[in-house]
């Protein structure tokens, strides 16, 4: 056990350093009587005042440089402005303020085991204070079609049109609202007018070609006109509308640690820290990323040495292109980047999308390990008995696993493209892997225990086209295509593949989201033969759905929690549930086509504000990713969902229908794209326990900081109250 030397100060008896709240007639007489902030020898405490008294609800922000990776810990302040920054390593930190209302205060250097009392700074102007707010509030202002407008381009709806400027289109990539997004900056060059600056910016560096791609989506030159018109009333001094609330309630509990990792030229798309069927594995060991088309090399974080590294991802083929979804070395550049101009610094072949725990500690990933044209036991002629009912021409990503004990990957060859993967609770430890996109049609696995035992890729994987039971008898059936009607004789195929993926943990079902318009959930039974007796079940989103209370759009990632029910976000600002159990009618048979089970869902409108051309339900919000809590790895509750609020630089949780915001105050600019749970040490309380995430913007340059940034590891924890220590 440790020695602590215990520090304590009463609210008008110390002042410590510059910039600290300087006289006991700063204070009233009701915070005279407070308790006092005491600390140990690795943390720093006080109090935080402003002209007026005490700040409740503002951030207080360690930051060094002084570890091996830049650090940084972030606390709130109470109802009485009082802080504690528990646990931080031996280190010269800067401390500041900053709050919603306030401008940050001036940076004070301190020493973890001392006391310093804070002078919050008030914002001089409105202006000022905006400067702090999340994107979505300046996103808010932008000014959408008219619903008479519709059909416009590809757009059949108005909300059509903002699923393409928000998840299914723009800011599945990076925020818009920043301040990197809502002003013209000078780098980009000279203009004429900001419709020509916007037309120029569009073709800017690497993912050009993906954001003209997007843009044809929701008609480029009226898309562009309404971003040209937030800009220049912007720039002319229009300010939100509505001002983001300071923490609340178990907001103020929350303690925050950020770690630098990979390059300011690398983005991250995800992180793992443990295996999601038991958050003990891998118990204060390494983290391991994703930086999918931005290069080869996996970041690496020790949380507890507070160091990070990297290891090289392989391929199998060394003529497997550079190239994948996003643009990166042999793609069209449009035109230069303001911030790198024509250097193309994405540069990978295997494209490391997303990473996962198993129960040994190994990590698996979803990699590239050749060129896309498939081997010839996945094409048609070939025994394999997943090839004989659905042959397979390509696949563009395949997997890989890494043995942290051995430092050696293992490359795997999948007749299917792979995205998110997850781990079934079976006897064989079955890895369900998505496709990422509707286009694909259908779903592949790994039985890992035979792969183990055998090492044959062959035998150890299978996949399946998704065929729904439209006869009505329970099992697979000869099947109509897609492009033809519903036989009542027979069953019928659907072109869904699955983005998110989740197991459901107590029948074993395996559900995924559908990237669409309005879009869906995808139920698959892999029956007792997989493939031949796989069947799937769709269920779409409501929308223009009298019978649904609420109705919504544009799913994006999902999870499940342990009573089967799915979580998903929702393009229209919504935390969408759909549980199973809730449907009234048939779940097979004709009419079992998508449409048959409105009652199933619910729908939770996000925080924030709406735009403000915009009356439905909903709001601004543009949400990633949903991962559910289904151990309480944090600390809210089991089955507690997490969603990722992309324009609020937060986790977003439901906990009895109310959410909590996880809020990252700086750098401003999280964009997370996943997260997940690990228990440390399940009798360490608070301390034991954690969520973690990553800056996960392809824009690395737009978060707070600029060019030279680097993506960040998060660390989320939650303590009884705001002085635990």
């Amino acid at each position: 056990m440790r020695t602590t030397k215990l520090l304590c100060v009463g609210f008008v008896v110390l002042c410590v350093g510059a910039f600290v709240t300087g006289s006991p007639n700063h204070l009233s007489s009701q915070q005279s009587r407070t308790t006092a902030v005491r600390v140990d020898a690795d943390d720093i405490g006080g109090v935080v005042a402003g002209a007026n008294g005490p700040e409740a609800g503002v951030w207080v922000i360690a930051e060094t440089t002084d570890l091996p990776t830049k650090y940084a810990k972030i606390v709130v302040t109470d109802e009485q402005g009082r802080y504690v920054i528990p646990d931080l390593p031996k280190a010269n930190y800067n401390i500041w303020v900053r709050g919603y209302g306030l401008v940050d205060s001036p940076k004070v250097k301190s020493t973890p085991g001392k006391i310093l009392n804070l002078k919050a700074m008030i914002a001089p102007s409105e202006a000022a204070a905006a400067e702090y707010y999340p994107a979505i509030y300046w996103y808010s202002m932008l000014k959408i079609p008219d619903k008479s407008e519709f059909p416009l381009g590809k757009a059949s709806s108005q909300d059509h049109w903002l699923s393409g400027i928000k998840t299914l289109g723009c800011i599945s990539c990076h925020q818009l609202g920043n301040k990197s997004t809502r002003v013209i900056s000078k780098e980009l060059g000279e203009f004429k007018s900001s419709l020509d600056a916007w037309q120029r910016r569009v073709l800017s560096g690497q993912a050009s070609e993906v954001m003209m791609r997007n843009l044809n989506d929701v008609e480029p030159k009226r898309a562009l006109t309404l971003f040209a018109d937030w800009t220049d009333r912007i720039a002319a001094g229009e300010l939100p509308k509505s001002k983001p609330p300071r923490p609340q309630g178990a907001e103020r509990n929350v303690v925050i640690t950020l770690w630098d990792w990979a390059t300011p030229k690398a983005y991250l798309h995800d992180e793992i820290a443990s295996d999601k069927r038991n958050p003990m594995v891998n118990a204060n060991g390494l983290l391991y990323g994703s930086p999918e088309d931005s290069t080869d090399f996996i970041p690496v974080l020790d949380p507890v040495r507070h160091k990070a590294t990297e290891i090289k991802m392989p391929v199998r083929d060394p003529s497997t292109p550079d190239t994948m979804f996003i643009a990166t070395a042999n793609t069209l550049m449009l035109a230069p980047s303001p911030y790198w101009g024509t250097e193309r610094v994405w540069q990978s072949q295997a494209s490391v999308h997303n990473p996962m725990f198993d129960g040994k500690g190994r990590v698996w990933l979803t990699s590239r390990i050749r060129p896309p044209q498939n081997p010839a036991f996945c094409k048609k002629g070939s025994d394999h008995p997943s090839a004989k009912l659905f042959p397979v021409e390509r696949a563009g990503r395949h997997l890989g696993v890494y043995d942290p004990k051995t430092k050696k990957f293992t490359l795997i060859d999948t007749c299917f493209s792979t995205h998110h993967l997850v781990f079934a609770e079976d006897a064989n430890n079955t890895l369900w892997l998505s496709s990422g996109g509707a286009s694909s049609g259908m779903i592949g696995w790994l039985n890992t225990k035979i792969f183990d035992e055998t090492g044959d890729e062959q035998k150890s994987q299978g996949w399946t086209a998704f065929i729904l039971d439209t006869n009505g008898n329970g099992k697979r059936d000869d099947y109509v295509e897609p492009d033809q009607p519903v036989d009542p004789t027979k069953d019928k195929r659907i072109v869904a593949g699955y983005y998110g993926i989740g197991v459901n943990p107590n029948d074993g079902s395996i559900w995924g989201s559908v990237l669409s318009f309005p879009g869906a959930v995808v139920r698959l039974d892999p029956g007792n033969n997989p493939p031949a007796t796989a069947l799937a079940e769709i269920f779409e989103v409501p929308w223009n759905e009298p019978k649904a209370a609420v109705n919504g759009f544009g799913p994006r990632g999902m999870d499940i929690d342990r009573n089967g029910v799915v979580w998903v976000p929702l393009a229209s600002g919504h935390l969408a549930s759909f549980d199973r159990r809730k449907c009234k009618g048939p779940l097979n048979g004709p009419t079992a086509t998508g449409k048959h089970c409105p009652e199933g869902w619910t729908l939770y409108p996000f925080p924030g504000p709406q735009f403000q051309t915009v009356t439905d339900s909903g709001s601004a919000q543009a949400s990633y990713y949903t991962w559910v809590d289904q151990h309480d790895t944090f600390g809210l509750g089991k089955n507690v969902p997490f969603a990722t609020g992309n324009l609020t630089d937060s986790l977003e949780a439901l906990v009895d229908g109310k959410f909590v915001t996880l809020r990252i105050p700086y750098p401003m600019g999280f964009h997370a794209k996943g997260m997940d749970g690990r228990i440390d040490d399940p009798k360490a309380g608070w301390k034991g326990k954690g969520v973690w995430s990553a800056y996960a913007g392809r824009a690395t340059n737009h978060i707070e900081g600029g060019k030279g940034t680097k993506p960040k590891v998060v660390k989320f924890q939650i303590r009884p109250d705001p002085l635990a220590k």
